[in-house]
């Protein structure tokens, strides 16, 4: 383990494990199990570039579901989906359903908080996220959620979120969990976690591990140059504040792209 508190992403395991692709987009590997995160999965959506390379999009083809957290275009972008294939299982906020099936998709299934879905041999249980729900000012407007996978392991996806107390009421022993820790600009609206908050979540979640996510991969056009920094700093920043207010609680910084394995207690 390096100073901080900061491990260094392993190899991964044949089994289970966690590939931060970028932005909100992880794919949970469980049990032989793959679930997806929030896919986005092309160089760019309306008015923000990806900034670091995509990587091996044949590792994310065919994932047995993908969980929709909300429908804002940085989180459910249909062309990405429509690039998984139409008929792939998705678990969406209620309000979701009916305008995913208007758009050709064929296996859509709608969850509330507290609600339950099997994805081969894991359970996915929707779980209470504080964010606002509308795709667009004059668009549709659903639920918005974040998940808890179990299957032997345990992974919590927050979404997006603000911290609020009743993450208290989360599972306990949960193997891992991914926070956001930033946004996409560089300032951060409300219904969002920086990495200070997002480490106070850990006083509150205790998982066993915690992978910072939505950090490193977007930036509107045309701040690249003049705010690299918003791509690398988060991520460190949660570290740093991680240690100092649940240090019992470990950290995995993994780049966009890489992976590392649950293995181990």
């Amino acid at each position: 383990m390096a100073a901080g508190g900061v491990t260094a992403p392993d190899a991964g395991t044949p089994g289970d494990r966690i590939v931060f692709v970028g932005h909100a987009t992880v794919l949970i590997e469980l049990d032989g199990v793959r679930v997806l995160t929030d896919p986005l999965l092309r160089g760019r959506v309306a008015h923000l570039r990806r900034q670091v390379p995509l990587g091996d999009r044949a590792e994310l083809a065919a994932p047995d579901a993908v969980l929709i957290s909300h429908m804002h275009h940085d989180h459910l972008d249909l062309a990405s989906l429509r690039a998984l294939g139409q008929d792939t299982p998705l678990l969406v906020p209620v309000g979701a359903g009916e305008w995913l099936r208007s758009r050709r998709f064929t296996a859509v299934s709608e969850l509330g908080v507290g609600e339950v879905a099997h994805v081969g041999g894991l359970a996915v249980t929707a779980v209470e996220a504080r964010h606002d729900g509308r795709r667009s000012l004059r668009g549709p407007t659903a639920a918005t959620l974040g998940y808890v996978v179990r299957g032997t392991r345990a992974v919590y996806f927050a979404g997006d979120t603000e911290l609020f107390a009743g993450m208290r009421e989360l599972p306990r022993g949960l193997d891992a969990a991914l926070l956001p820790v930033a946004g996409w600009g560089p300032k951060l609206g409300a219904g969002h976690m920086d990495a200070l908050a997002a480490a106070r979540a850990l006083q509150l979640i205790r998982p066993r591990l915690a992978i910072p996510v939505h950090w490193g991969t977007l930036l509107p056009i045309g701040l690249g140059r003049r705010h690299g920094r918003l791509l690398a700093d988060p991520a460190h920043r949660f570290a740093e504040e991680a240690a100092r207010v649940a240090p019992d609680v470990e950290v995995r910084i993994l780049a966009p792209g890489e992976q590392t394995g649950l293995g181990g207690r």
